[in-house]
């Protein structure tokens, strides 16, 4: 059997709604990542065989197939196809698995997987208002006897289901921010993040090279303040949950083989991937038992390994993650999370996995644990392994 192994990932650097990003077409965020990507590895693009791209939101400038014109943007050959693929949230983590089995099964020697999202320019949700009826059907309301399904909400009732209170979930943010403030101090997201050209809030271009969300130095004081979102009565502020974003990013994969013929040496490989489901009412448990068969699959248990990514989509999701797989919390989202991050949507896995490729690599990690909920009751789970 083929080995595939991820030889880089890279990342632009993540944007605040209306931001430093704003300006920024989503072909073009995708294509600087590919860019990026090829140069700093010397690597002729006639040589990848497929790039896939997650994306949620595909409609408007990121409607068709924004992958294939980010490859196109990026200046590489019209040979060079691409694929977008839509696992809601977890979509660029499911485009590194398909990439990774693609190489393994011989089809392909070279695969960039990656995701783009570019939540200012095209809204969340638009998708689902582009055109007549509802976007679940008869049957879905028969099942469920809703035709609607709010994550907000679902994170509430994790928060009830778990005895979650605002303070914890507070201190959770605010953990988050703190994390991402000490990462990028140490300059931990320097070798993966590629500077780009933004904009400042008066529209002067700068370069833009640390993450725009980052907000450190508050308390529970400041945060205890914030209006609830989806109840009166409920734990689920903006100062909890996961930023609305702009970013892309992009992962190198190749044949073990390749690599060696290239000169390349590879950081990791995919040791086992896993699929959780959930109900779609709380939809957000999913990361639960995608965790779970990820570990009885790999044969490898909770305490083997060093660092787990649990995408921060409500600081409730990673709370309930804790509670039920019983992980260290100090080796969790160590670098902070989506709260502080931000999430831009079909970007954010393979934005996650990233950081976690470079850390592993940074301080010798010999396996690592990414998984994220996904929109209607869905979950990725990937356990890495360091090659070297």
């Amino acid at each position: 059997m083929v080995e595939a192994v991820i030889v880089d990932a890279v990342r632009t650097p993540v944007g605040k709604r209306g931001g430093a990003l704003r300006d920024i077409h989503p072909v073009q965020l995708g294509s600087h990542v590919l860019k990026g990507l090829a140069e700093r590895n010397s690597l002729d693009p006639a040589l990848v065989d497929d790039v896939i791209f997650g994306c949620v939101v595909q409609v408007g400038e990121q409607a068709g197939n924004v992958a294939r014109w980010a490859a196109l943007g990026a200046g590489w050959p019209e040979t060079t196809p691409g694929t977008t693929v839509d696992r809601a949230c977890g979509s660029s983590q499911q485009a590194l698995t398909f990439a990774i089995s693609s190489v393994v099964a011989g089809h392909a020697d070279i695969v960039v997987a990656g995701g783009v999202e570019s939540m200012t320019r095209v809204p969340m949700g638009t998708n689902r208002n582009n055109g007549p009826g509802k976007p679940y059907g008869p049957d879905i309301e028969a099942r469920y006897g809703q035709d609607s399904f709010s994550q907000g909400e679902g994170a509430e009732m994790i928060a009830e289901q778990w005895g979650f209170t605002r303070e914890q979930l507070d201190q959770m943010a605010l953990d988050s921010h703190a994390r991402a403030k000490a990462a990028t101090e140490r300059g931990d997201f320097a070798d993966q993040i590629l500077p780009i050209t933004g904009l400042d809030k008066e529209g002067n271009e700068f370069l833009f090279k640390e993450d725009e969300g980052i907000r450190p130095g508050g308390t529970l004081e400041t945060l205890g303040k914030l209006k609830t979102v989806f109840r009166d009565d409920g734990v689920i502020t903006a100062g909890n949950s996961s930023q609305i974003s702009d970013g892309a990013s992009a992962i190198l994969v190749m044949s073990a083989e390749k690599a060696e013929e290239l000169g390349l040496e590879p950081i990791a490989r995919l040791h086992t991937a896993a699929l959780g489901g959930a109900d779609p009412i709380t939809m957000l448990t999913a990361p639960i038992p995608a965790t779970q068969k990820a570990l009885q699959k790999s044969g490898l248990s909770v305490d083997q390994i060093g660092v787990f990514e649990v995408n921060e989509a409500f600081a409730s999701v990673p709370a309930a993650w804790l509670c039920e797989i019983g992980a260290d919390p100090a080796r969790l989202n160590p670098n902070g999370g989506a709260i502080a991050l931000g999430h831009p949507l079909g970007g954010s896995g393979a934005r996650i996995m990233t950081d976690m490729i470079h850390y592993m690599k940074r301080t010798g990690t010999q396996y690592g644990l990414q998984t994220m909920c996904e929109a209607g009751g869905q979950a990725n789970a990937s356990i890495l392994e360091l090659m070297n």
